[in-house]
């Protein structure tokens, strides 16, 4: 992985990566987990309904499988109700370019790379206890599918570091919906830097506020960083919630 890009080649990947494949403009990742053998364990959501009724039901269906994942004969998919799913790896890229998740991220590499969702302060465990709680969440499911409390990427963060945001009305610990959450204020800021470029001493110091401001608060809401979050055994993990209640 470079300074600036997390891409990888398969022939680099490990057992128990957390690898993520941008979708719909690279404004939202599918994440999973490498088991190895060209395979990858990641939570989707089953189904046409994804039930925002907002502009964010359609960065929502890139994390429902795929035709050419629910034919493939190298893939399983089930019938019930767990959206934890086993596919290939060219069914989770869906003709994606393959990212290795980054943990234990060092301050300037984790304040070069300006998107969330691809890096966190947080360590991960060792490969073994990764694949466990993938496996026994393949099996046990990981709850149903929320965009801002248990969405893949949430999934794959679980599996490396067995940490869960602790508060019911919490966000889960998934970067990239802090970035949905960025990107409207960034087109707000923007345009406030347009209308005072004129000055050029409040130009410069408002894009200075604006990036002190979100390199702020993406530190402070790093699953590494918050102090909302608690280590959790899988086999002790709510069936039905997997935020847990404080």
């Amino acid at each position: 992985m470079g300074l600036l890009s997390n891409r990888v080649d398969r022939e680099s990947l490990k057992l128990g990566d957390h690898i993520y494949s941008w979708r719909a403009a690279y404004i939202y990742a599918h994440h999973g987990i490498y088991i190895g053998d060209e395979k990858v364990i990641h939570f989707t959501r089953h189904g046409p309904k994804v039930g925002t009724s907002s502009v964010l039901d359609v960065l929502m269906v890139s994390s429902v499988p795929t035709p050419s994942l629910t034919s493939c004969p190298n893939c399983t998919h089930t019938e019930n109700n767990n959206e934890v799913i086993t596919s290939c790896l060219d069914c989770f890229l869906a003709g994606g370019v393959l990212y290795r998740f980054e943990y234990s991220a060092n301050p300037a590499v984790f304040f070069v790379k300006a998107r969330r969702g691809t890096c966190t302060f947080a360590a991960s465990d060792p490969p073994g206890a990764v694949l466990h709680r993938a496996n026994y969440l393949l099996d046990k499911g990981f709850g149903c599918y929320n965009i801002f409390k248990n969405n893949c990427e949430d999934f794959a963060i679980y599996c490396k570091t067995g940490l869960l945001v602790s508060g019911k009305k919490s966000m889960g610990q998934s970067g990239q919906v802090a970035s949905l959450i960025d990107g409207p204020l960034v087109g707000f800021l923007s345009v406030v830097v347009k209308l005072v470029k004129t000055n050029v001493y409040v130009k410069t110091a408002s894009v200075a506020s604006s990036v002190a401001t979100y390199c702020v608060t993406r530190y402070a809401t790093d699953i590494g960083i918050r102090s909302d979050v608690v280590k959790v055994r899988v086999e002790d993990l709510p069936i039905k919630h997997h935020n847990i209640a404080t």
